[in-house]
């Protein structure tokens, strides 16, 4: 871990994923940031001991690139880099949508591209982050990514082409169970319990669910089947979410989350 890193563009996840890799053990002295705020860049030195540095300097001098900015604001980053990234740096994108070519066409010829979609549980170091290699990306420079965010959570890699998938998956994948979560309380409302209560119960059930698909192997229609008892309170309530055409809803959902990542790499913004 002597390497130097550099996180371009410090916003929520990139700082999630910097104090990520000091709590797996990377050293504060090793890691640059940029921020577009001068202030925020303090705050990252203070909080983290971090170096803040131009994001041509980071350039530059890092060994490893993690560019964290928005899609839309990719091109005039790459624009800014372009001059001052030898083709011997590793530069990692977490941006929705772009692909691995958008990064090669605009670098050093050879530069090495690592595609990653993370997600904001990185926050809590419980991430999901997916991983595809560009076309001068080694193994070499797939497992370097991985260590890198390995220190937020779990890894996978997966083929580039099926990248827009997962974003639809699990890059906003958490945003689907805050809406879930929402309505449910609204739900547990209605039903005559105060907020507080309801919101505790559902996330504490969440939780459990999450921990039982994780570690019992079973398959969540199984899981779900332990629930459901003839004629019950869960089978009527399943038989309202069908009713309801929920199921289908959420195939829709994440269709049109995977549709709009691939307008992002065709680079309509709107």
């Amino acid at each position: 871990m002597s390497q130097k890193v550099a996180v371009l563009g410090t916003g929520k996840i990139g700082e999630a994923l910097l104090s990520g890799m000091i709590r797996a053990g990377w050293a504060p002295a090793d890691l640059l940031v940029t921020a577009r705020r001068p202030e925020r860049a303090e705050e990252l030195r203070t909080r983290y001991g971090v170096t803040p540095v131009s994001n041509t300097e980071a350039a530059k001098t890092a060994d490893t690139l993690i560019l964290t900015v928005k899609p839309q604001d990719m091109g005039t980053l790459l624009d800014e880099l372009a001059p001052h990234v030898p083709a011997d740096r590793l530069v990692i994108s977490g941006a929705a949508g772009i692909p691995t070519s958008f990064f090669e066409e605009r670098l050093t010829a050879g530069t090495p591209v690592v595609r990653v979609m993370t997600n904001t549980p990185a926050l809590v170091d419980e991430a999901m982050s997916v991983i595809s290699a560009g076309s001068h990306a080694t193994e070499q420079h797939l497992a370097h990514a991985e260590e890198i965010f390995g220190g937020v959570g779990k890894t996978l890699r997966v083929p580039e082409s099926q990248q827009d998938a997962c974003t639809a998956l699990s890059g906003s994948g958490p945003a689907y169970f805050f809406y879930l979560v929402e309505a449910m309380t609204d739900a547990g409302i209605l039903l005559g319990l105060p907020r507080d209560k309801a919101h505790d119960l559902i996330v504490q059930s969440a939780i459990g669910a999450a921990v039982m698909l994780r570690d019992s192997g079973e398959h969540p229609v199984k899981l779900r089947e332990n629930v459901t008892s003839p004629a019950g309170t869960t089978i009527n309530a399943i038989r309202e979410l069908e009713n309801h055409g929920v199921r289908a809803a959420l195939i829709a959902a994440l269709e049109a989350a995977r549709d709009r990542s691939r307008e992002l790499a065709s680079g309509k913004k709107d």
